[in-house]
């Protein structure tokens, strides 16, 4: 199917991009930013399923910025949704086979770790995927990768000390730390959330993980920057809503943007 799924986007454009990127919850108009070539909706390629969440207008954008290749997955898909593992890495296997070799994720997230506050950015050090399935389960596809993958370097080193260099020369203050994904769509409760920080989670969301380890597992170099758009359940007392998620990250969205941009241009 991805062979196939290919030969639809190769017959739209031959564009070949470099780098791509995931835009998470409320950070779809940094595509608003790239000098844009083409655009193709998720629901234009044969098989590929369609982003539901709000925000995520599901599409591919092919473009420039700073004169590098990107292609940028404006919506994601996520299990709440309905879909499977498989079905949330096969954007992300694409546009590798589309070329890019690099992979900045991004994504909204609730801040476990103490020391966080609601409009930082952490720079994901590692993951837990402990909670979500695998979207390497069932046969392997050998032209991808190979059947167990290392996962010790998941998010690349080198990338990690490019964005962190690129934020302290821009003045973004950046935390790091590690991120736990879970399926969602509800918010955890304030017992999950202790139990996550006792595992060493410093955010939680419902995204990333799985596509990190398709990402890896197909031969991406991978970074990761978290929003923290909320304070997990539990860390306070006032109850949790997708609205301030998006709502946060509107807020803070220049700050992103120019760090993704700065970012781009110095890997």
């Amino acid at each position: 199917m991805l062979q196939k799924q290919l030969e639809i986007i190769r017959n739209i454009t031959d564009f070949e991009p470099e780098i791509a990127i995931v835009l998470g919850s409320g950070l779809g108009g940094f595509a608003d930013k790239v000098d844009i070539v083409k655009t193709i909706d998720y629901s234009e390629i044969e098989g590929l399923k369609t982003s539901t969440a709000p925000g995520h207008k599901g599409r591919f954008i092919f473009g420039r910025t700073d004169d590098k290749n990107v292609v940028l997955m404006q919506g994601r898909l996520h299990l709440y949704e309905g879909y499977k593992p498989q079905e949330i890495a096969a954007p992300v296997r694409l546009m590798r086979l589309l070329g890019a070799k690099k992979l900045i994720l991004t994504n909204a997230a609730g801040g476990i770790n103490k020391s966080f506050n609601v409009g930082d950015f952490m720079l994901i050090s590692d993951h837990i995927s402990s909670f979500v399935p695998s979207p390497l389960i069932g046969a392997n596809d050998d032209a991808l990768g190979e059947r167990f993958p290392d996962m010790s370097n998941a998010y690349d080193k080198e990338l990690q000390a490019i964005i962190k260099k690129t934020a302290y020369s821009n003045d973004i203050p950046l935390k790091s730390g590690v991120y736990c994904q879970l399926s969602g769509p509800q918010f955890e409760t304030p017992a999950e959330i202790r139990m996550l920080s006792a595992l060493g989670a410093d955010a939680c969301g419902m995204s990333t993980a799985i596509e990190a380890i398709a990402a890896v597992h197909c031969g991406f170099k991978v970074c990761g920057i978290s929003l923290i758009t909320n304070l997990a359940c539990g860390i306070l007392d006032n109850p949790l809503s997708g609205e301030e998620v998006i709502e946060t990250a509107a807020k803070v969205a220049p700050t992103f943007e120019k760090l993704i941009i700065e970012t781009v241009k110095a890997i």
